[in-house]
């Protein structure tokens, strides 16, 4: 079976966390000293109960909602504003992920919910790690020799079991290309479809056939 990878393969397992009742000076600095744009909040459980944000900090910083602008008379605006903890500024509820979803899965969820991470958790709702965007993005930018190994290896061989250079393949910038024969007309798309399904891969080029080699 092809091994696609999953957000625990991407995640960062050692996370930065904080307690609600983290002073915000505290939260400014783990934030900066760590290089990270988030942490996650979290109870006496290690149940994440709410994110903080380096944005949420530096707009708490930069002032407090104009009396006599949109949020001038909204309590949870001014609440924010007065925040010194991070219990009192983190944003809740938290949105987490889980370690056996899919690379695209997390991916959609970051979109949808317009966040920069999600913080991954077990069954039982206790922190694992967390996963970025950035994390995401990794695993589709791939090595060109790490593509092809895996199609060689893995799909030509393991799965289909062709015989080592019935099919050259070549990838380059994330495109395979495909060039060889196969026994069966009917294995070319799924070749395609299998090579399509290989983290990284861009496009896939066939060139095949079912002629058997001189």
């Amino acid at each position: 079976m092809l091994h696609r990878r999953t957000v625990g393969d991407v995640m960062t397992e050692e996370v930065v966390t904080l307690r609600p009742s983290t002073p915000l000076q505290e939260v400014a600095a783990l934030l900066d000293a760590n290089d990270i744009v988030a942490a996650p909040v979290i109870d006496d459980d290690g149940i994440p109960v709410g994110v903080v944000s380096a944005s949420d900090v530096l707009r708490h910083e930069t002032g407090r909602p104009d009396p006599q602008g949109p949020d001038g008379s909204d309590e949870h605006a001014w609440g924010k504003a007065r925040a010194r903890t991070a219990g009192a500024l983190m944003s809740s509820p938290v949105f987490t992920a889980r370690a056996d979803w899919t690379i695209p899965r997390a991916a959609r969820e970051l979109r949808s919910r317009h966040v920069k991470q999600l913080p991954v958790v077990s069954d039982d709702g206790l922190l694992t790690g967390i996963v970025s965007r950035s994390d995401l993005l990794d695993a589709f930018i791939r090595p060109d020799a790490e593509i092809r190994d895996e199609v060689e290896q893995d799909i030509l061989g393991r799965i289909l079991g062709l015989d080592e250079g019935t099919v050259a393949v070549e990838a380059r910038d994330g495109v395979v290309t495909l060039r060889g024969h196969v026994p069966d007309p009917r294995l070319v798309p799924v070749v395609v479809g299998l090579c399509q399904g290989v983290d990284g891969v861009v496009a896939v080029d066939a060139h095949l056939d079912a002629a058997q080699a001189a």
